[in-house]
């Protein structure tokens, strides 16, 4: 199939200017001015418009099994999603079953997802570590898959002990592998937990007094410091705080490779949304919580500063009726939420809108950074030839509401309810097919394709 765009204004994260983009064969065969249509092709007209590169989230979980449930959106309709809000690529992760040959895990994953409408990679949790760790994590890197997280918290399922976590930096190092790092002080978390259950405080609110701020910023000091000394390059997922900030700008002081990613929710909303007599509370359950007042003005200046080089979703989205699971005791309700489809228009509206971001610097974030941090670029994230035809027709001054009644994830609730968004994708195609268009998802089950990644050090 071959489309050409004509007529709108091309962003990326190296410049802006008006451009045509013509794509053959599902990658980008030309880009220039005044590029006239040849038979047959597919003329998408721009004016007005903003032409942007599709937009990569590197930090997602479909079909994660969760607190004796499963998160409601599986690769199908979690990546048709992702579409509706011009997002054309995405990371999920592997979590082996502790003992479990990590290219099984791998396998089983892969086929878990083959009916995605978008374009996939995975990382590679390491939920144990044993003699044939080390080999399997070369064979992992070998079959297209560079990067590996571990989990400081959670130590009764996926997490590390420190000798472990120290190894894993170690074989990654060798390989120049990335690691990504849940950091949180798993033990005093657990024992706040149970403390605060102990005494009756069972409610939904509670799940962020068990969390606090703190504890993200001792476990991301810690993993930076052991990473650091290992050789290791480090990414820290879904930084929330001010304390996390700070020991993040320490270790790139020591000269220590270490990279950081927040999400739309930590940006937007704070605790007060805990502030609840009902079970509503509950939809916010997410896990590091979302943080008191003053720690969302510290991640946007991070932004500003470039501590933090990408936005992600951690898309994890629960029905209420799965969260019910928690109604007597918080510590059973499944952590997550939904995001994948609004990650633009969020970041647009409260950055770009607001003067807090410029345009390329927007791009950069949710697509070119993440597509280079993690073996991608220029394949995805640029508007380049030879670069697959992922693009976005984005209109600036496009109004919407968020509301779990519209949005396409397979859930009942929406952290953003009833937030008023400026910037929309109008047209998205995925591999040069249209996907999206006019608010309407064309989405084919089955079309994205696993992405093969290696490894690529970026300073």
């Amino acid at each position: 199939m071959a489309v050409l765009v004509k007529n709108a204004t091309l962003v990326t994260a190296e410049e802006e200017r008006p451009a045509d983009v013509r794509c053959r064969n599902g990658r980008i065969a030309e880009v220039g001015r005044d590029l006239e249509p040849a038979t047959g092709e597919q003329l998408l007209d721009g004016t007005g418009q903003l032409l942007l590169p599709g937009g990569v989230d590197p930090h997602v979980h479909m079909a994660l099994p969760v607190a004796g449930t499963v998160s409601a959106d599986d690769f199908e309709s979690g990546s048709a999603a992702a579409l509706a809000g011009g997002t054309t690529s995405i990371i999920d992760f592997v979590h082996p079953e502790r003992g479990q040959d990590l290219l099984e895990a791998l396998r089983a994953r892969r086929e878990e997802a083959r009916r995605a409408a978008a374009d996939y990679g995975f990382h590679m949790a390491i939920t144990t570590w044993g003699d044939s760790t080390a080999e399997q994590m070369r064979q992992c890197l070998a079959a297209g898959v560079p990067s590996f997280k571990i989990y400081l918290a959670y130590k009764d399922t996926v997490g590390l002990d420190d000798r472990d976590v120290v190894e894993v930096f170690a074989a990654a190092a060798a390989i120049e592998a990335l690691v990504l790092v849940h950091a949180e002080h798993g033990d005093m978390v657990e024992h706040l937990r149970d403390r605060l259950a102990a005494a009756g405080h069972t409610e939904p609110r509670f799940h962020a007094e068990s969390r606090p701020s703190w504890l993200e910023g001792e476990a991301t000091h810690r993993a930076a410091t052991l990473a650091g000394t290992t050789g290791a390059a480090l990414y820290v997922v879904h930084v929330t705080c001010r304390e996390s900030l700070v020991a993040i700008e320490q270790a790139r002081v020591a000269g220590w490779e270490v990279r950081g990613e927040t999400c739309p929710q930590y940006l937007l909303l704070d605790d007060r949304v805990y502030e609840t007599d009902d079970f509503e509370g509950a939809a916010y359950v997410i896990a590091p919580p979302i943080r008191p007042v003053g720690h969302q003005d510290a991640l946007w200046q991070a932004i500003v500063a470039g501590t933090l080089e990408v936005v992600a979703t951690d898309h994890c989205p629960f029905t209420m009726a799965q969260k019910e699971l928690g109604r007597d005791d918080f510590r059973k309700i499944p952590g997550g939420a939904a995001g994948v489809e609004h990650r633009l228009a969020l970041l647009h509206s409260q950055g770009v809108v607001t003067g807090r971001i410029d345009r390329r610097r927007f791009v950069d974030l949710v697509s070119t950074r993440p597509a280079q941090i993690f073996g991608l670029y220029p394949r995805k994230g640029a508007v380049q030839v030879g670069s697959d035809a992922d693009l976005v027709l984005w209109d600036p001054a496009a109004t919407a509401t968020i509301s779990a009644a519209t949005h396409h994830h397979r859930t009942d609730r929406s952290l953003y309810e009833g937030f008023e968004v400026t910037g929309a994708a109008t047209t998205v195609l995925a591999g040069g097919r249209v996907a999206f268009a006019d608010g309407e998802l064309r989405a084919e089950p089955g079309a994205g394709t696993f992405l093969e990644r290696h490894p690529r050090r970026t300073s």
